[in-house]
């Protein structure tokens, strides 16, 4: 009988380790410091159970796709997060003309972090996206009179047309002055007085397509809102993907 004791609780050491092991491999995602060791380098006893205030969740890892799902999650406080795993559309701003238009999202084409979630095509704050430039298109044409990013067609193309249908265009441009009033027309023609457009966004215009930065956190927000690159910020962005771009050829 004595001797059957020790062989008990060796038994009862065993069992009691591969629970903890168990329960080691179904650990959750944990932001304590409990189960991580000293500063030392000496390991700690887990003295309190898991609280729920030290609970992480997992990224949400949002995906640029058309079948738009976003999930809610009732978060501390009784708040409420809202969880993006699938968007195609955003609330861009075009700031130096102070408008915004919701708009799709057409290609992720740069982060700065990891080159992973380019390839994922995963949305997340400060990630470089590709978006239709068709509703910007369509404000400046209605805001300035003016219609920008037209294709340039061949020349010999463009003489033929301009040949067959010299009359057609005059008799369209004249019915168009027909429709606007007189207020709209000094309205147009003021505004064309302080119209700059930069030469990159011109650019972009023709190929149908804008670099813009999303600003917001889908996996936090729900969207992915954000701007439209311009200036000093959007060369930095065209040399880093000219430069990307460079490496793709050469490899």
């Amino acid at each position: 009988f004595l001797l059957a004791r020790p062989n008990q609780s060796c038994g009862g050491a065993q069992a009691n380790q591969q629970r903890s092991q168990a329960t080691d491999a179904t650990m959750g995602i944990s932001r304590d410091s409990m189960h991580k060791r000293r500063a030392t380098g000496g390991k700690q006893k887990a003295w309190r159970k898991k609280r729920k205030y030290e609970l992480g969740r997992q990224p949400a890892n949002t995906k640029l796709s058309s079948n738009k799902t976003v999930r809610r999650v009732r978060v501390r406080g009784g708040n409420v997060k809202w969880r993006a795993l699938r968007l195609d559309t955003g609330n861009f701003s075009w700031g130096s003309e102070a408008v915004t238009r919701k708009t799709r999202l057409l290609d992720v084409v740069y982060n700065s972090s990891n080159n992973e979630l380019v390839r994922t095509q995963t949305l997340v704050k400060n990630a470089i996206v590709q978006v239709d430039a068709a509703p910007f298109k369509q404000w400046y044409l209605t805001h300035y009179g003016v219609e920008i990013g037209r294709k340039k067609k061949a020349a010999a193309a463009a003489k033929k047309e301009a040949a067959e249908g010299q009359e057609a265009e005059v008799a369209a441009a004249a019915t168009e002055e027909a429709k606007k009033s007189n207020n709209v027309q000094r309205k147009l023609e003021k505004r064309q007085q302080g119209r700059t457009l930069d030469s990159h966004i011109e650019e972009q215009f023709s190929g149908g397509r804008l670099l813009a930065c999303i600003s917001s956190r889908p996996g936090q927000c729900g969207r992915a809102d954000g701007y439209i690159l311009e200036g000093k910020e959007l060369e930095f962005y065209m040399r880093k993907l000219q430069k990307k771009k460079g490496k793709g050829a050469t490899a």
